[in-house]
């Protein structure tokens, strides 16, 4: 199995925002330092995120770091250009030496819809679109193409060139079979969600991403599947585990109430004993990813821990993640063999003439 630590830049005020962004970074070379295999920035255009920038962000990382793998979660298509799109990350996947990977997804919020002018009814249609597009510039020298959300396009040339060819993209799944659906016609991985409801939907969801996987004609030994998690803290035990993070849950549900919105999982027992979030002992952890993976089935082979310290102090936060590397990610390694990440073909550096249709 490999690991990925992914934030979404929550901002609650409390430090100035330049901090934030450095604690970010911060965040990022500790996970390469401990032996996480990528590094995700999520994408949202809304309060109470500031990462609507992600390109940004992941260049300076690029740029501090030097063989984690760099991903987004989720770029938000749906909502851009895909030419503009597509000019920022070929120039990102250049910065970062070929570690690039997108996770690509129509998004979720209603200020960033109405900022962008996005509504209920045509927001999967633009995220179809929108990867469509952003696919073929990726892969093509010209392109022609005329669609209902951006001008049409003719002999249209994009630069730079990419470094990787092609790219791999995931497809984010939270509720909706959409982009489990778009996933699968075009035989790109999966990366659920997994955070919010307990496990159930979120498998439903994945059969079903395997039953289009074989409707469109793709090898089943072919299909690759990532999976959240709604937070994370071990320690050496389970009550000192639960008695660390409670504060933190109870915090998460306060906020919950505050908003007006009812909590899933009410206790931090519920959450622990529903949910996918990883509170107790390494042998707990491991116990119930290796549940999880159970009823995901074949080719779940990549998870993610919260990137944040999330409420923890950043001596418990980095405490938590060591005990992880040390004692619950080999054996996870071990339990669940996963294939390699994507490594940079070397022909894909000579120029354009590399892309592939």
């Amino acid at each position: 199995m490999k690991f990925l630590a992914i934030t979404l830049i929550a901002y609650n005020g409390e430090k100035p925002v330049t901090e934030r962004f450095r604690e970010v970074v911060d965040n990022a070379v500790l996970a390469e330092e401990l032996g996480f295999d990528g590094f995700g920035v999520g994408e949202r255009h809304e309060r109470p995120f500031i990462s609507s920038s992600p390109p940004v962000v992941l260049s300076h990382i690029a740029a501090r770091t030097s063989v984690i793998r760099l991903f987004t979660a989720v770029t938000t298509l749906s909502l851009l250009d895909p030419v503009r799109a597509y000019e920022d990350y070929a120039t990102l996947d250049h910065l970062s030496g070929g570690r690039l990977e997108l996770i690509v997804g129509k998004g979720n919020g209603a200020a960033q819809a109405r900022l962008f002018h996005v509504t209920a009814e045509d927001q999967w249609a633009r995220n179809r679109e929108g990867y469509e597009l952003f696919r073929r510039l990726w892969r093509e020298d010209k392109v022609t193409w005329e669609g209902r959300f951006r001008p049409s396009l003719t002999d249209a040339e994009t630069w730079p060139p990419p470094l990787q060819q092609p790219i791999r993209i995931w497809h984010g799944s939270a509720t909706s079979k959409e982009s489990v659906d778009l996933a699968a016609r075009y035989g790109d991985p999966l990366f659920s969600a997994n955070v919010t409801n307990p496990i159930e939907p979120y498998a439903e969801l994945i059969d079903h991403y395997r039953e289009r996987w074989a409707h469109y004609g793709h090898d089943p030994a072919d299909i690759l599947i990532g999976a959240g998690t709604a937070g994370y803290y071990a320690a050496r035990t389970s009550q000192e585990a639960i008695d660390t993070y409670r504060p933190v849950y109870e915090a998460r549900l306060a906020t919950f109430r505050r908003l007006g919105l009812e909590a899933v999982f009410p206790t931090l027992e519920d959450a622990i004993e529903r949910s996918s979030i990883l509170v107790g002992s390494p042998q707990q952890i491991i116990d119930k990813v290796l549940r999880y993976h159970e009823r995901f089935g074949p080719g779940h082979e990549v998870m993610h821990l919260h990137a944040d310290a999330d409420g923890l102090t950043d001596k418990q936060h980095r405490a938590a993640l060591e005990l992880f590397q040390a004692e619950i990610a080999p054996v996870l390694r071990r339990e669940i063999p996963s294939r390699p990440f994507p490594g940079l073909a070397q022909e894909s550096a000579q120029g354009r003439n590399g892309r592939v249709a």
